[in-house]
């Protein structure tokens, strides 16, 4: 067996280790070794591999994702290369432009899928294995990549709506912030099917968060029998509640994704939970499964996504994550 695939092999057993344990399920570990691999020195960058997303620098659920990917790229000792673009023409050109590039492996996340179709093709053509991420799970094995990362965002959305329902929310605003994203329209799918109530969507924009509050606010003033608001991002959510609190409303607020504003914001009582796909993991996992195939062949889930969630991070174990989140792991 290749160094480097020992290397991973002996990374992937030691996971929980260096991610820490999924939210309710249980608390953290006592840290004592056990079982834990011995330190291995990263071997020189042999090969790389491109991250390509459909978020732009600053967002801080992606930033999440890229450390993850950094940090598996120094852990196995290969060049990552990170890109994101909300456009997705100008995404789809820098998914050709790593094929140019004759890299090692791609993970792309596909927002929107047909967009993305040509492109994605031309790496399989040209034998560039490809891993795609947190969108678009439907249509991977059809654009023939590997595997996916991420978690299904119908059921994710059910269990929001049937959260949301279970604390008296009759009428809902499910709040979406990348216009076509179909992972967001699955969101609010679910949760209208959890909710089993009304639930009506306000399309806002993530690169303005104070328009985005004042959007929030004013359909709430508008219409006083909302009583319920579900943001489908971590920036959104902390725009919605500002919107909450200026409007008067006493809507319960639920969120998709975690940062370490909404953790606080979950500690205080301001959001009632944030749905946890473990986003670290959507950039470490993706190149730990690159480089088994690289070395060794592997390939995880047999046809099948590989779930990281969802889970949910509440008011009861909103301290156990708290840190993680603050060091951009969670």
């Amino acid at each position: 067996m290749k160094s480097t695939t020992r290397l991973v092999l002996a990374a992937v057993l030691g996971l929980s280790t260096l991610t820490g344990c999924s939210a309710g399920q249980g608390g953290q570990g006592d840290g004592q070794g056990g079982g834990e691999p011995a330190a291995v020195s990263a071997p020189a960058a042999v090969g790389t591999f491109a991250v390509i997303t459909h978020a732009g620098s600053g967002d801080a659920f992606w930033d999440v994702v890229k450390n993850g990917a950094e940090a598996a790229g120094k852990r196995y000792g290969v060049t990552v290369s990170y890109q994101g673009d909300g456009d997705p023409a100008r995404q789809s050109q820098l998914v050709d432009q790593a094929v140019s590039q004759k890299v090692d492996g791609i993970v792309v996340s596909m927002a929107n899928p047909d967009a993305l179709k040509e492109a994605i093709g031309k790496a399989v053509t040209a034998k560039i294995p490809v891993v795609t991420i947190n969108s678009g799970g439907d249509r991977s094995r059809e654009f023939g990549a590997i595997t996916h990362v991420g978690q299904s965002e119908d059921v994710a959305g059910r269990g929001a709506g049937e959260k949301l329902k279970a604390e008296g929310v009759t009428k809902l605003l499910c709040v979406i912030h990348e216009a076509g994203n179909v992972g967001l329209d699955q969101r609010c799918k679910g949760a209208t099917e959890g909710m089993g109530g009304p639930v009506e969507r306000l399309q806002v924009d993530v690169g303005n968060l104070v328009d985005a509050t004042s959007k929030i606010k004013a359909r709430l003033q508008s219409d006083t029998s909302l009583n319920g608001v579900l943001t489908l991002n971590p920036a959104v959510a902390v725009a919605a509640r500002d919107a909450i609190a200026d409007s008067g409303s006493k809507a319960r607020l639920g969120t998709f994704d975690l940062s370490a504003d909404v953790v606080t914001a979950i500690k205080d009582g301001e959001v009632l939970f944030a749905v946890d796909q473990q986003q670290y993991l959507q950039g470490w996992l993706p190149i730990t499964f690159l480089v088994l195939y690289r070395d060794n062949l592997n390939t995880v889930g047999g046809g099948l996504p590989v779930n990281t969630g969802p889970g949910f991070v509440t008011k009861d174990n909103a301290e156990q994550v708290a840190k993680l989140a603050e060091s951009g792991t969670r």
